[in-house]
């Protein structure tokens, strides 16, 4: 903008202002509630080209599938392929979830993304006395190359991408991956998938670590290589903002801690010898998707532009493919409600669409019930089905990055930008991710207080909960898990150890438990472990015996 269109159009707003405006406020003044974003910053009543100052398209903008990829990563979008509908299933045992995920196949879902229960995450085998009661009930239970190959029974791994929502075993399930594709006739190199492998952030929100910062980060580095030199095409790493907003970040903390997060990731990954642009293309991430539109559509934009700065300027990387931030979104899990909870199809709805316009390589929808219970097929479905009428019918896919150049978007867009930046200066003055911790920690709870003051002070509405409620009966129809799991497959885990070579597994645990004393690479001693029916628990304990394990500190 000119100056002198500058002050044409501040004449012009100030004559709205005085003979529109006023009028119009005299007559009847704003409803109240909050004009802000998550972060307190407020929205403006109408954005105008003032507010973009500065903004240069060539620099700030550009075209689809040209840095800095604000308008996305691909440059026809979703005109040449669609996002990958990946719903989050897991459940019960392995042969229960694959039933499912045959279901969702055939319902027309294009990629899968398991979820594992809490002692599969947290390296325990499903018989170990400390997994007894959490065995199967908030995701599969995978202890061996037999669960996994149950898992994916019948569905061929060379034709269906894979994501596994798993960090601190990470390592263990990807060999389990790898060797059970393998049983199906399927080489590693022509795998395609991604393993969340992300300890950072459960060290700061979510809290299924096993293993110190330091040899959890060898662990990850250990992978980043393996997959270079063996499974080329996987994602070796999807650097996770969603549980930091779940746990109750801004959309701006969201966007400054996962890149703060992954900055650390990249300079480990430099000191371990690889190179930028030999890993960096494989580099992945996972945002939450939330119910305020705009602020969303901007947050995923301004996360493209500043990673590709980031890579490009920082850390030096020549490959177009390291500049590119592709990521995964899910739909807030913190915003379902277990009042009525059919409103929560209209929230997913709106969460997805933000994901879509904001640009996407996959998603998952959430199901209506999910606060209540695992899902039911039918809300399996209704989730489905939502991605697919947004894909099909909405138009929403026909043109690339449509909220492009809208004032309002722009403006969020540099906004949240300017604070990510603010953020990772100080993260980077701290030290770094690993050193900041307890910083982010205190951050986040900070602000999931603020919204939690704004519900209960009704300045923040949130339908059913603290207006239109309704008196229910009690919800019926809940999916639950078969409650004789665990016992099932304990039996089924000793029938195994019975089975087995027992040597070969002594020696497998034997020269993981060496490599782990020293700095080679353990990927290929755990995939040839898991070959020789060696358990994830058993894996993890001698990990446990060499690494230790991860005391939190506690923060208020």
């Amino acid at each position: 903008m000119t100056p002198e269109e500058h002050r044409k159009l501040e004449a012009a707003r100030k004559a709205w202002e005085e003979t529109v405006l006023k009028p119009a406020l005299d007559k009847s003044p704003e409803r109240p509630g909050l004009f802000s974003t998550s972060g307190g910053n407020p929205v403006e009543r109408v954005y105008t080209p003032a507010d973009l100052e500065g903004l240069d398209y060539s620099r700030d903008l550009g075209f689809p599938g040209q840095y800095p990829f604000t308008r996305g990563v691909q440059p026809t979008m979703y005109r040449g392929r669609l996002w990958t509908m990946r719903q989050y299933a897991g459940f019960g045992s392995a042969a229960e979830t694959n039933r499912r995920y045959r279901y969702l196949l055939d319902q027309g879902q294009t990629g899968l993304s398991v979820a594992f229960d809490l002692p599969t995450q947290m390296g325990y085998d499903a018989d170990s006395p400390v997994a007894r009661s959490e065995v199967g009930r908030v995701g599969v239970s995978v202890s061996s190359i037999e669960d996994m190959a149950a898992l994916f029974e019948g569905i061929p791994l060379d034709r269906v991408s894979t994501s596994m929502t798993i960090n601190a075993t990470a390592a263990i399930l990807l060999c389990l991956h790898i060797a059970v594709a393998q049983r199906q006739g399927v080489a590693a190199d022509r795998l395609q998938g991604t393993v969340q492998n992300d300890i950072l952030k459960e060290y700061i929100a979510r809290g299924t670590y096993i293993f110190p910062p330091a040899p959890s980060m060898r662990l990850i580095t250990d992978l980043f290589a393996f997959c270079r030199d063996r499974v080329p095409r996987w994602n070796t790493i999807s650097i996770s903002g969603y549980h930091l907003r779940e746990a109750g970040s801004t959309a701006a903390q969201e966007v400054a801690f996962t890149l703060a997060n992954a900055i650390a990731y990249v300079e480990a990954a430099l000191e371990a010898g690889l190179k930028v642009d030999e890993f960096a293309p494989q580099l992945s991430f996972f945002f939450n998707a939330h119910n305020n539109l705009i602020e969303e559509v901007a947050k995923f934009r301004c996360a493209r532009r500043l990673w590709a700065k980031i890579m490009r300027e920082r850390f030096g990387a020549r490959d177009p493919r390291s500049w590119m931030l592709r990521f995964h979104a899910q739909t807030a899990g913190s915003m379902l409600t277990a009042q009525q909870p059919e409103n929560n199809i209209v929230r997913v709805t709106i969460q997805a669409l933000a994901a879509i316009l904001g640009g996407c390589q996959s998603l998952h929808t959430n199901s209506m019930d999910e606060a209540l219970a695992l899902p039911s097929e039918q809300a399996v479905r209704i989730a489905l089905r939502t991605q697919q009428i947004l894909a099909y019918e909405s138009g929403v896919a026909g043109t690339a990055d449509p909220l492009g150049g809208a004032y309002a978007v722009e403006r969020l867009t540099r906004q949240i930008e300017e604070e990510a930046e603010t953020y990772i200066a100080k993260i980077d003055g701290l030290g770094g991710s690993v050193h900041a911790i307890g910083f982010m920690e205190r951050e986040i709870q900070e602000a999931a207080y603020r919204y939690q003051q704004e519900v209960e002070a009704k300045s923040r509405i949130v339908v059913g909960v603290n207006e239109f409620v309704a008196e229910e009966p009690p919800p019926s129809g809940l999916f639950q898990v078969d409650p004789g799991v665990g016992e099932a497959l304990r039996a089924r885990l000793e029938e195994l150890r019975r089975r087995r070579d027992g040597d070969r597994a002594r020696r497998a645990l034997d020269r993981i438990e060496a490599v782990a004393r020293g700095r080679d690479n353990l990927l290929p001693l755990i995939l040839e472990a898991v070959n020789a029916s060696v358990t994830l628990g058993e894996i993890c304990d001698t990990l446990r015996r060499v690494f230790g394990v991860h005391q939190p500190s506690v923060v208020f």
